[in-house]
């Protein structure tokens, strides 16, 4: 006869926050569980270093909870008893044990939070849920803030949770410090030459036994890994390390350039710290404190425009997206504005394609599972907004490439900000461009195999006559967008002619996607 324990709780895989008040004390009669199932390694196809993260930092934080004196039960992805889905495996579990009662956190992801609604509503004993204890404010705050608005506006929102905080603000607790909330506008610089970007903070883990275990029970993944030098950040110790790596040495420029592109590196000033953010080793406002009473101690070195910028990106868009996404899910998953129904390119699983912006930017993805909002927004996601990629292929890949990718971060800035398919919830124009901006803002467009400058003929830049193409196909939906007028009324006036000539070649690339 097994032990009996009186409550059963779930930790899911994206729950690793050692803070809860859960942890705070033993209780023999508190069986904690966790398990890596296939019905999580499978609902998109994963980058491996995402899955071998996920796992690691698991595992980690069940020997923390055992060598704390917790009752933990894990059941790695081979266990005899695994049914490889949350439901299945906890009545067995709860009739196992003679469980009493069944407990969980709130989960982030719409998906998994039906998954065990439905399960505690088949369970014969008590179930509860809690909070995950981690974000600044709860799921439903954005849609309380803006009830009876059309709008749910960011900068609202930044700025309400700066005052509650009482992040950046002046001693009389209504004022931003020196007076200005936002310092976007000095935060879009590209790098200067020889400027020298810092070594990144390695964390080395050895990945060989869930690299061979995924093999084992048929993973399918994407992505490149060198499984003994698996590099990745997996405790909580490791994720402080990296956090207080950040603060000395990368923030001093990181407002600077956040949006800064280059084909000689992949972590620039970025802090590469959403991994244990988002699986809850460490806590948004506890990042936010740190990184604000380091530049506090070191304005000498440190300007508020570099700080401001980090914070917005943590308390601003990061708590805003959540928002959105719990206002506005399941519908949210299913909206295509623009009616898009074109195939993602075969060179975004493989990096192969002669366009060295998107060559770049897919490759380091593939290798570090990792990209920077900017390399997501105007490179990945530009391109395919340009092509009429449809919503849900762009959605699969983002959320299944990236390391920090869970849905309720990454469809709201995917479908969303970078594909314009939920008609402006959240962005208030589509992020389209041509390879001006790429060249603005990166290195990318020098010795490409194709012309930056030419809207069409032999070797012209793809970006230049797909741009016009979104232009013209979607005309009647963009004219209700002020932002957009400009360039539609650029289009509408160009020469007869010259549009003709850019269309067809925007036809021809749309027709031979995968060849570019």
């Amino acid at each position: 006869m097994s032990k009996t324990y009186q409550k059963l709780r779930l930790i899911l895989g994206d729950q690793l926050n050692s803070q809860h008040s859960w942890f705070q004390q033993k209780d023999v009669n508190t069986l904690y569980v966790m398990m890596e199932v296939l019905s999580e390694t499978n609902y998109v196809r994963h980058h491996i270093q995402k899955i071998s993260g996920f796992f690691l930092a698991m595992r980690s934080f069940t020997a923390h909870l055992k060598t704390n004196g917790h009752e933990v039960l894990y059941w790695e992805l081979d266990h005899k008893e695994n049914e490889q889905n949350f439901a299945d495996n906890i009545k067995k579990i709860v009739a196992q044990y003679d469980i009493q009662q069944f407990e969980y956190q709130l989960p982030d992801e719409y998906r998994v939070d039906q998954h065990l609604i439905n399960l505690c509503q088949s369970l014969a004993i008590p179930t509860k849920a809690y909070d995950s204890e981690h974000f600044l404010v709860e799921r439903d705050y954005l849609q309380r803030l803006f009830k009876g608005k059309k709008r749910y506006l960011m900068e609202t929102f930044y700025r309400k949770i700066r005052h509650q905080h009482q992040i950046m603000m002046e001693k009389d607790g209504e004022t931003p410090l020196t007076g200005q909330w936002n310092y976007d506008k000095d935060n879009r610089n590209k790098y200067p030459k020889n400027i020298t970007i810092p070594s990144h903070q390695p964390f080395i883990h050895d990945a060989t036994e869930i690299v061979n275990l995924l093999n084992t029970k048929s993973v399918a993944t994407i992505g490149n890994i060198n499984p003994q030098h698996f590099d990745c950040p997996v405790t909580r110790e490791e994720a402080l390390t990296l956090l207080n790596h950040f603060n000395e040495v990368r923030l001093k420029h990181f407002g600077d350039y956040q949006d800064a592109m280059s084909d000689q590196h992949w972590l620039g000033f970025h802090s590469r710290l959403s991994f244990v953010m988002n699986v809850k080793l460490i806590s948004p406002l506890e990042v936010v404190q740190s990184t604000v009473n380091y530049w506090l101690e070191h304005q000498d070195e440190v300007d508020i425009a570099q700080v401001e910028g980090f914070v917005r990106q943590i308390i601003g868009w990061r708590e805003y997206m959540r928002g959105i996404y719990w206002a506005k899910m399941p519908e949210y998953a299913s909206l295509n504005y623009f009616d898009h129904k074109a195939k993602l390119p075969d060179f975004y699983w493989t990096g192969k394609t002669k366009m060295k912006c998107l060559s770049h930017a897919i490759q380091q993805s593939l290798d570090y599972a990792y990209a920077h909002h900017i390399q997501r927004l105007m490179i990945t996601g530009n391109f395919s907004l340009l092509l009429g990629v449809h919503p849900d292929e762009i959605d699969a890949w983002y959320l299944g490439i990236y390391m920090d990718a869970l849905e309720w971060v990454e469809i709201t800035n995917t479908r969303g900000m970078s594909q314009y398919a939920d008609g402006g919830i959240v962005g208030t124009k589509p992020y389209v461009s041509s390879a001006n901006y790429v060249d603005k803002m990166s290195d990318y467009c020098q010795n490409c195999y194709y012309d930056k400058k030419k809207r069409h003929g032999d070797r012209a830049c793809p970006f230049n006559s797909l741009y016009w193409d979104f232009y013209d196909r979607n005309g009647g939906k963009l004219t209700k967008i002020p932002r957009i007028n400009m360039m539609l009324a650029t289009w509408n006036k160009m020469d007869s002619a010259e549009r003709e000539a850019i269309l067809r070649q925007a036809a021809q690339y749309k027709d031979n996607a995968d060849e570019l």
